[in-house]
């Protein structure tokens, strides 16, 4: 039994022909003479007497109508409750968001919803990639601000922007003094990764070529949380680092980072849902704010290379290793 069905019943009952029933639900006669007759049979009753002029329902017939009636409204119901969960710009919603993200754009980005969604509530959380991945697929969050690709079959992304990486170098570093930079082999092993961000660290050191962390000098262990805390160690020398340039736009008068030469390595920047996700609009209304945030030259055309991550082999090996 199909809806479908249901319909073909009910406009039968309404014109009580099949010629002008068939018009009315834009099915040739044959089709819809066909589909009764299927229905008929998998429920072993007649439902309309076709002996009489005009067509007339059967007593048991009539009660199916009836019913059917009530099955179309209240799947009218759900296709209009679907439609203005779509549509919707009320309620609330769990965001969650990388940490190498959230300090230098959810500040940007609360303006601008609250400009483009004023009733949504925004539930803030910042967290690492593992833990946004697993959350969204748990529910306890609707949407992820993060890198991707994710390499996950059950997460939908869709892309907001290419974020370049930018070189960070203290002052007595070789390039200090060059507007732009090109990788030096005396850098690798001076490289500071974050700790416990592992998708991050993963496309540090695929843009530097390195295969075995272990080559990086470790004369000290730091647990670094923050991009700003890395800044600040290899201002005190005691590093070369990789960081996404939006955490250098309030250092514009700064000449310690450096874009690298085109085409520039990015990270690809995605709204990230579950297929279950249903407030279309508001999707889009995020992915609006978020772009009306970004500086004017990321907004432009430019030569990159995205640096994945989901298929590194140091990626991997922190997941599975339990973290």
């Amino acid at each position: 039994m199909t809806l479908q069905q249901l319909k073909y019943i009910v406009a039968l009952d309404e014109e009580r022909h099949f010629a002008r029933a068939a018009e009315v639900c834009m099915v040739t006669q044959p089709g819809l003479t066909i589909q009764l007759k299927n229905l008929e049979e998998e429920i072993g009753i007649k439902i309309f007497d076709r002996s009489k002029v005009p067509l007339t329902p059967t007593l048991a017939g009539t009660e199916i109508i009836q019913r059917a009636k009530k099955i179309l409204r209240e799947a009218d119901d759900i296709r209009d409750f679907v439609i203005n969960q779509k549509n919707t710009l009320e309620g609330e919603l769990k965001l969650g968001v990388i940490s190498t993200l959230s300090p230098y754009l959810i500040p940007l980005f609360i303006k601008q919803m609250r400009e483009l969604a004023p009733k949504v509530h925004f539930i803030i959380k910042e967290a690492s990639t593992y833990h946004l991945m697993r959350d969204l697929e748990s529910g306890a969050i609707d949407v992820a601000l993060m890198a991707t690709p994710t390499g996950n079959a059950n997460l939908i992304e869709h892309s907001v922007f290419s974020e370049p990486f930018v070189a960070y170098l203290n002052e007595t570093h070789p390039k200090a003094s060059e507007s732009t930079y090109e990788l030096q082999p005396t850098d690798r092993p001076e490289l500071l990764l974050l700790q416990d961000e592992f998708c991050y660290n993963a496309q540090l050191l695929d843009i530097c070529g390195i295969k075995d962390v272990k080559k990086i000098k470790e004369q000290f262990t730091y647990d670094i949380g923050s991009i700003e805390t890395l800044k600040n160690l290899v201002r005190a020398g005691l590093g070369f680092a990789i960081i996404p340039q939006l955490s250098t736009a309030n250092e514009n008068h700064s000449e310690l980072f450096k874009p690298f030469k085109d085409p520039k390595p990015v990270r690809e920047i995605s709204l990230v849902v579950t297929d279950s996700f249903s407030k279309k609009l508001l999707l889009e209304k995020m992915h609006e704010g978020i772009w009306n945030c970004l500086p004017e030259d990321l907004k432009k055309d430019f030569a990159f290379k995205k640096i994945r991550w989901n298929d590194s082999p140091y990626w991997i090996g922190k997941i599975s290793g339990g973290k």
